[in-house]
């Protein structure tokens, strides 16, 4: 990673924890972008600035992050609401549609961010594309003994299927939740994402895919112009 680079993912996360106020339950997403608005947190709560902020993790990435930076952790089952959620995406549509799940824990994060009364995408300039589906493979997330079937289903739908395959691992990738991941390629990107994604959770087997339709309320947007890192939002 560029210093700039570095630069504008930390001024991204920074903007969106800057929209964490006291007394705030915020759902803690995951990647390289969400972990410096979730250092920024802890560094908000360290100072004083904020206080009595408690976080909902959605990967182990996020609790051993959280717990780095001195964020208290709580459960769903310990709350009946979320103030905010902050995460990344892999790929932004015009209408704030995402894909997620390059790394496979879009199935917790859906939860946690479609439960925010508002939720932050924190991404770079280089996630954003006209059709989602057409820069970035769609992850769908298999209980292990379906993922044939499922395959053959997703294929039926015009999907080109491909088990997730670790790296520095023998064999394919585990979830958090103990269950496989296919990528599918769409040749022609995804026309209906809110569709496909109802589509794709219907076939049994599939417990999560990684359209988030309808869901992302503010996308903060960083670029790199020369070695100047900015931020807008959209």
């Amino acid at each position: 990673m560029t210093d700039a680079v570095k630069l504008m993912k930390q001024e991204v996360g920074r903007a969106a924890a800057n929209q964490v106020q006291s007394g705030s339950i915020v759902g803690l997403g995951t990647g390289s972008t969400t972990a410096y608005a979730i250092q920024f947190i802890g560094e908000r709560l360290k100072s004083g600035e904020i206080k009595d902020v408690k976080g909902i993790p959605t990967s182990f990435q996020a609790i051993v992050l959280a717990r780095d930076f001195g964020i208290p952790l709580i459960s769903l089952d310990e709350v009946d609401h979320i103030d905010v959620a902050i995460d990344g995406a892999d790929e932004v549509d015009p209408q704030k549609n995402l894909i997620k799940g390059g790394g496979a824990a879009h199935t917790q994060e859906k939860i946690v961010d479609s439960l925010a009364s508002k939720f932050i995408v924190v991404v770079d300039s280089g996630k954003l594309s006209s059709k989602l589906g057409t820069q970035f493979l769609l992850p769908v997330e298999v209980i292990p003994m379906a993922v044939t079937p499922v395959m053959r289903a997703i294929k039926a739908l015009g999907g080109q299927p491909e088990l997730r395959m670790g790296v520095k691992k023998a064999g394919p990738v585990v979830s958090d939740n103990g269950n496989l991941i296919l990528d599918v390629k769409f040749d022609q990107g995804i026309d209906d994402p809110a569709g496909l994604e109802k589509t794709l959770n219907n076939i049994p087997g599939v417990l999560e895919n990684g359209i988030f339709a309808n869901v992302a309320d503010e996308v903060l947007i960083g670029e790199v112009k020369g070695d100047q890192a900015t931020v807008r939002s959209m």
